[in-house]
């Protein structure tokens, strides 16, 4: 692995950031003793952490090296000092965050005993407060970004005004959809110029119209749209990312399954880390699939035993070159 710690070595220090945009929670998550059933009483353990889309990517950056900035939404409440002070701790900087909403968001998962999830919710996470008007308070920090990375739980018309934005500003955006509920909403954004949105088989139907009923037509119809990449996550058979011209598949690495929250989240951060150093997107989808493989074999979204160096040295553990 020398040839890859030369490659980052060679660029020095980047001071460009990583801007992500979008949710911050508390996770509450409860962990099944037995497999989860219905209409009764399922013992469970529970663990409180740092969570939500854009902010467990931020995070995961952050401590992987990557400078970075989250844009998000925070309580004037102990859960919002609490969340806060997590961010602070991880290097994130907040200076563009709207710091007085009436609460904090949560986001609480009944994992079952094989480490998928069961069902999850989400309350208050007050995500209507990033407004054009506030993102436009921030342009000059916005125009400094590396990358934008946008989670579909910010509204439709703040979606729009960045996607305008970053073409104007010559910056690479990507979207992550969430979850069903959230692709839907955004399905009716403007694409054009769009680097890169990151579906799963379940978000990806919900982007698209209902004449597009195969995935092939569903990817396809994305594309026309304007957008240059799509990275379709396909779970245990891995991620294929597609663009007009061409198509990369690559597998998913074996990995004994402890927690699956954010996994997507941590893929995504992997290929955003390679990308900034300017990997290309074979070597990008293979840092993506170690980092996501890593996450699931810990508890929580974050994979805190992990620099970059040991990141990095890990890819030949999961795939020979």
């Amino acid at each position: 692995m020398l040839c890859w710690q030369i490659s980052f070595l060679t660029f020095g220090p980047m001071q460009k950031p990583v801007i992500c945009i979008g949710a911050a929670l508390v996770d509450d998550l409860y962990h099944a003793q037995e497999p989860m059933m219905m209409h009764t009483t399922n013992e469970v353990s529970q663990t409180r952490t740092a969570g939500g889309v854009a902010r467990n990517i931020a995070h995961q950056l952050s401590l992987l090296d990557i400078p970075v900035q989250l844009v998000s939404v925070f309580g004037k409440d102990a859960d919002g000092d609490w969340l806060k002070q997590v961010c602070y701790d991880a290097g994130i900087k907040l200076s563009a965050s709207v710091m007085d909403a009436p609460v904090t968001g949560k986001y609480t998962a009944l994992i079952d005993k094989d480490g998928s999830m069961f069902t999850a919710m989400l309350t208050n996470a007050a995500l209507h407060l990033i407004t054009p008007g506030h993102l436009q308070l921030h342009e000059e920090l916005l125009s400094t970004a590396a990358y934008i990375l946008v989670d579909a739980n910010i509204s439709v018309e703040s979606t729009n005004w960045l996607i305008r934005f970053t073409n104007l500003n010559k910056i690479r955006m990507i979207i992550e959809p969430v979850s069903v509920p959230p692709a839907k909403k955004i399905a009716e954004c403007n694409f054009e110029g769009l680097y890169l949105i990151t579906p799963n088989e379940d978000e990806l139907p919900a982007l698209c119209s209902d004449a597009a009923t195969t995935m092939e037509e569903q990817v396809n119809e994305l594309l026309n749209k304007g957008i240059q990449y799509v990275w379709l996550h396909k779970g245990k058979l891995g991620s294929a990312l597609f663009k007009k011209t061409e198509t990369l598949q690559l597998n998913a690495p074996a990995a004994h399954v402890v927690d699956c929250t954010g996994a997507g989240d941590g893929s995504v951060s992997g290929f955003i880390l390679s990308k900034y150093f300017g990997k290309d997107n074979l070597n990008s989808l293979r840092t993506a699939h170690t980092l996501s493989a890593e996450i699931l074999q810990v508890h929580g979204a974050i994979a805190t035993h992990l620099t970059q160096d040991k990141l990095l040295n890990s890819v030949s553990k999961y795939y020979e070159e």
